[in-house]
C-alpha cells in the first residue's frame, strides 16, 4: 500500500462531509493520539517538554509539506496574528496590494495600519499581477480564495512582484494539504492547518525567507521565541532564536499533538496525487451539474438565496455557503459517491 493509499484509508468514509474548506476531518491515527493525550492529561502524566517535542515534530513536518527548511518556519495559532507581524513592518505611507473579497485575516491587519499612512489597495483577483507597480511594498493574497475556490495566477503575480521590487505574502490555508506548495518562492506565507491539513484548530505556521526575516520585528515575542526555550521563561534578559523561531508563540498543547501526527502523514504523500483526486472529483461534480469545469477542489456556484445549500443540508450533506455562493469541497475521504449524492440532492432544481 502506498503512502497515499494509507492516508486515504486512515480517514473515516461515508461521511457526506464536503467541507474541507471549512474544517478538515481528523485521521484515525491523529484522533487516537489526541485521546491518549487526554488520558495522560487526566492522569497527571503530561509535561511541557513532551508537548514541545510534538511542536517540533509539527514544525518539521509542515516544512516538508511546503518545501522549506524547518529553520524558516515559525509556530503560531491564528493567521491574523502572524500577518500582523508583517503589517507592523510595512513602512509608513507604503502601499499594500490585496485582493477584493479575500479572507479578512490576510487583509484586516494591513487596514489597521492606516493611522501610519499605510495604503491598502484592493483589486480583483484576475487583475492582481498587472496591478503591481513601483509603489507597491507588499502583495498579500490567498493562493486559493476562500469564498470562490479560485486560484491566483501565482507565477504572474510572483514575477510582477519581483519585477517591481515588491514583497509577497501568501495565505496557504486553502492550499496546503491539497495543492503542491513551494513556500520558498515567497517572502512570507501563513497557514492555518485546520482545513486541508486536517489538524486541530489552533495550529498555524509562518514561513519567512532569509532575506525578508531581518526586516521584521518579533512583536509578539515570549518565552517560546527564546534561543533556549526553557531558559527563557522569566524576565526579558534572554536571547531570541536566530532563525524564524524568534517569531514563535507557545503552542496550544492539546492541538499540537494531533497536528504533529497528521502533518507527518501528509508530509509522506505527494501533494500532486491529492490534488488530482480532489480536483478530479470537483470536475466530475461540474459535469453532473452541467456547469463549466472549474479544475478545483472547491466547486462553487451562485446561490444567493441559499436554496441549493438548503437542499444539500436536507439530504444530510455537509457543505457551506460563502458570499452568496454554494461551496462544495472534495478531499481525501471523498469518493465518486459524494458526487452522485450532491447531484441527486440538487436534481433538476439546480439546472
Amino acid at each position: 500500500m502506498t503512502a497515499f493509499d494509507r492516508l486515504v484509508a486512515d480517514f473515516p468514509s461515508g461521511t457526506n462531509y464536503l467541507a474541507a474548506c471549512t474544517g478538515g476531518l481528523p485521521t484515525r491515527t491523529a484522533t487516537a493520539a489526541m485521546r491518549a493525550d487526554l488520558d495522560a492529561w487526566s492522569g497527571g502524566t503530561v509535561s511541557p517538554t513532551a508537548y514541545g517535542a510534538f511542536a517540533e515534530r509539527a514544525r518539521v513536518a509542515f516544512a516538508r509539506i511546503v518545501g522549506v527548511g524547518a529553520d524558516r518556519v515559525a509556530l503560531g495559532s491564528q493567521t491574523s496574528v502572524l500577518v500582523s507581524v508583517i503589517a507592523a513592518a510595512v513602512p509608513d505611507g507604503a502601499e499594500v496590494l490585496c485582493v477584493e473579497g479575500d479572507f479578512s485575516s490576510i487583509v484586516a491587519p494591513f487596514a489597521s495600519q492606516s493611522h501610519r499612512g499605510v495604503r491598502l489597495r484592493e483589486v480583483p483577483l484576475d487583475s492582481l499581477a498587472e496591478a503591481v507597480n513601483d509603489d507597491t511594498w507588499l502583495v498579500a493574497y490567498s493562493l486559493v480564495q476562500s469564498a470562490t475556490g479560485e486560484l491566483a495566477d501565482d507565477d504572474l503575480v510572483v514575477a510582477a512582484a519581483r519585477a517591481h521590487g515588491a514583497r509577497t505574502l501568501v495565505d496557504l490555508t486553502q492550499a496546503a494539504g491539497v495543492l503542491p506548495i513551494d513556500a520558498g518562492r515567497y517572502d512570507a506565507t501563513v497557514t492555518h492547518a485546520y482545513k486541508w491539513l486536517c489538524s486541530p484548530r489552533g495550529v498555524a505556521f509562518l514561513t519567512l525567507s532569509e532575506a525578508f526575516e531581518p526586516t521584521l520585528r518579533p512583536i509578539q515575542a515570549g518565552w517560546y521565541a527564546g534561543a533556549d526555550v526553557w531558559a527563557s521563561c522569566y524576565g526579558a534578559a534572554f536571547e531570541l532564536a536566530r532563525d524564524a523561531r524568534r517569531f514563535d508563540v507557545s503552542p496550544a498543547w492539546q492541538a499540537v499533538v494531533g497536528a504533529a501526527v497528521v502533518l507527518e502523514q501528509f508530509a509522506d504523500v505527494d501533494a500532486a496525487l491529492i490534488w488530482s483526486h480532489a480536483s478530479g472529483l470537483g470536475d466530475a461534480l461540474c459535469d453532473a451539474l452541467e456547469i463549466p469545469r472549474q479544475g478545483r477542489a472547491i466547486v462553487t456556484w451562485a446561490d444567493p438565496e441559499g436554496s441549493d445549500l438548503a437542499l444539500l443540508g436536507a439530504a444530510g450533506i455537509t457543505a457551506s455557503g460563502r458570499a452568496g455562493r454554494a461551496r462544495v469541497a472534495f478531499h481525501l475521504w471523498n469518493t465518486p459517491a459524494d458526487v452522485a449524492d450532491v447531484a441527486a440532492a440538487l436534481g433538476s432544481a439546480h439546472r
